[in-house]
């Protein structure tokens, strides 16, 4: 019987020495994360404007409800009357900075000023907060918030969108900053913490805390002046 003879190992083909090669890998990973980073930007050139037009938008829609209360606005909406809303840029000067804030002062249709909405952010847990925050004409009370844009954790950090919670800022004095306490028992001053979500509850109430702190004085300045 003849021997059975050990066939040679195949060369490698073409493909497998590019698969096994690490610096052409290494190159692909590159050339793909590129192109993956172009159309994001691209996308996000495309859309932009038209995520600030909804953004304004629900601006305008919520400004009866954070000056007015949601049974305020609603008896404005059912009296087929509107706030007259003038939209206002404010500078304020930091340390190293210049924070720039967009402001809507509400008035009604016998031109009284009912309070102003802010506009304002900071960074959550997950990413950046935006807030819609409405005061009172003196600036001396809140008359509640809106979140305007958050991606904070599902189930978690998100439920600083829910009424429950954002309820809580109404009513609320401006004199002292507020704090952020666990377990339910939060003082007159206070905001309660969502449970296993204190790192977005606290950075609601800081973004709160500094809008209140820049522009207390501009706009109870604006106010006495009746501009």
């Amino acid at each position: 019987m003849k021997p059975i003879q050990q066939m040679e190992p195949l060369s490698p083909t073409a493909f497998e020495r590019l698969r096994n090669n690490n610096i052409i890998q290494a190159w692909l990973v590159l050339i793909l994360t590129l192109c993956f980073g172009s159309s994001l930007a691209g996308i996000q050139m495309t859309l932009g404007p038209k995520i600030e037009e909804n953004k304004l938008n629900e601006t305008l829609e919520k400004i009866p409800e954070l000056i007015l209360g949601a049974e305020g606005a609603q008896k404005l909406t059912e009296s087929g009357e509107k706030l007259d809303v003038i939209p206002r840029s404010f500078v304020v000067d930091k340390p190293g900075k210049k924070a720039v804030y967009n402001v809507y002062e509400a008035f009604d249709k016998d031109k009284k000023r009912l309070g102003w909405v802010v506009k304002t952010g900071g960074q959550g847990y997950a990413d950046r907060i935006e807030l819609l925050l409405g005061v009172d004409p003196e600036v001396k009370t809140v008359s509640g918030i809106f979140v305007l844009e958050q991606k904070e954790t599902p189930g978690l950090g998100n439920k600083i969108t829910f009424e429950e919670w954002r309820g809580q800022f109404k009513g609320k004095n401006t004199e002292t900053p507020m704090g952020v306490v666990k377990g339910g028992k939060a003082g007159a001053g206070d905001i309660n913490a969502i449970t296993g979500a204190t790192i977005s509850s606290r950075a609601v109430t800081d973004i709160v805390n500094m809008a209140v702190a820049d522009l207390k004085g501009p706009l109870t300045a604006n106010a006495e002046g009746g501009k």
